[in-house]
């Protein structure tokens, strides 16, 4: 596992306000945090803090996993994206 300053996740690739918040709202706050949880358990996470909402993959895995590494969330090679979603339970 990589190591990653404890800092905030603003200016973070991917990650918005919403996705900021959603993040904090579980007690993710630094790239660190969410390295050691995973971009997974963390949005599996998010998605269970909210059973009525829906999270879209794209948006909420990809950019998390796309934080991590500092890449755009859709320039994510294609076999992580597959990964990604058999992790989550997604097709």
């Amino acid at each position: 596992m990589q190591n990653y300053p404890k800092n905030s996740l603003i200016g973070v690739k991917n990650l918005g306000t919403t996705i900021r918040k959603r993040l904090n709202e579980i007690g993710i706050y630094s790239l660190a945090d969410l390295a050691e949880v995973s971009p997974a358990k963390a949005y599996l996470q998010i998605c269970a803090q909210k059973p009525e909402k829906t999270f879209p993959v794209c948006y909420y895995l990809y950019s998390l996993q796309g934080a991590l590494l500092d890449l755009a969330w859709d320039d994510l090679p294609q076999d992580l994206k597959s990964e990604l979603r058999q992790q989550v339970g997604k097709k």
